[in-house]
């Protein structure tokens, strides 16, 4: 007789696992097929009242759960191959499952990255969501965080800052802005936009890379020290969008916000000045902005942050962390 845990697959998650690997999640493993390309693994879990709301729609967390993940293979240079998903749940609701379901398999078909297995289990805590995507990218030529060089341009995608704002808002945090830049904030903090359009040109001309999820602060400071290398930044360039410059001039102190919030799934990049008007040129093919803030340097210590009249800007919070 088939187990609850039996039925919830079949249920929610059977009719998704269209991929021949995923072997109609009918075994124990799935085979996902081999290539001569490198595999780039990524992991990354949510967790209720940590990573979402305990009140956001199960639509927007499904989404977000892939979507930071399918962030980190954009930032390697990596194209989607498909994912594992692990379900904690406190017990089996319809109304959550349902359109959590639904969901994840759209954005599964639309960016290419099948379901191909996982696990389910119940939790008397909050429920957690952990996806392992795979990706693939020819040999040698995933991306790394390590190989910033004094002289390359730091180059971010996207606005930064957004997410860290949405939060604040769901938050009850007062704001005096039109209802359109409030649902735009909120739901930039709910449904990521991985730059999967930019991996190619991640791929053929950034010497660097990670994805922004941390705050773009301390993963700056991340990428230099495992570079060797530190950067000055002009926080006058850093790109912000209409609704966070709405924010930012009504509090000017929402700036350290902005640079130390987490959420972004922006991709950070070092090109080299050789490299860089290829870069941007297709950035600008595939649709995404693209804003060079600054430059990695010779030197050790923490990236330098300076306003438009080249005022030092003092950070206290870099990024979100854990612990």
């Amino acid at each position: 007789m088939p187990s609850g845990e039996d039925d919830l697959i079949a249920r929610y998650f059977k009719p998704l696992a269209t991929a021949p690997g995923a072997l109609g999640l009918i075994d124990d493993a799935a085979v996902l097929s081999a290539s001569g390309d490198d595999l780039v693994l990524t992991t990354d879990a949510i967790v209720e009242g940590v990573h979402y709301l305990p009140g956001d729609p199960p639509d927007a967390i499904a989404r977000k759960a892939l979507r930071v993940n399918l962030s980190d293979l954009a930032a390697k240079g990596a194209e989607p191959a498909g994912f594992l998903l692990t379900l904690a749940l406190r017990n089996v609701d319809e109304d959550f499952l349902a359109p959590f379901a639904r969901a994840i398999g759209e954005d599964a078909e639309s960016f290419g990255c099948p379901l191909l297995g996982g696990d389910t289990v119940s939790t008397p805590g909050p429920v957690m969501i952990s996806i392992t995507a795979f990706g693939r990218v020819s040999p040698g030529r995933m991306v790394r965080r390590n190989t910033l060089r004094a002289g390359h341009r730091i180059v971010v995608s996207g606005t930064i800052g957004d997410a860290a704002l949405g939060l604040d808002l769901l938050q009850g945090a007062a704001a005096n802005i039109s209802e359109d830049h409030r649902a735009f904030l909120v739901g930039r903090y709910r449904v990521p936009q991985p730059r999967l359009q930019l991996a190619q040109a991640v791929r053929d001309h950034a010497g660097a890379a990670m994805d922004v999820s941390d705050g773009l602060a301390g993963d700056l400071t991340k990428m230099c020290a495992a570079s060797g290398v530190t950067a000055t930044i002009d926080t006058s360039a850093v790109p912000v969008s209409a609704a966070g410059r709405a924010m930012l001039a009504r509090d000017p102190a929402k700036l350290a916000r902005i640079l130390g919030g987490g959420d972004d799934y922006e991709v950070l990049c070092g090109v080299d000045p050789a490299q860089l008007d290829q870069f941007l040129a297709a950035a600008q093919r595939a649709g995404v902005p693209a804003t060079v803030i600054g430059t990695a340097e010779a030197g050790t210590a923490a990236p330098r942050w300076f306003d438009a009249d080249r005022r030092e800007v003092s950070l206290t919070a870099l990024s979100f962390s854990h612990f």
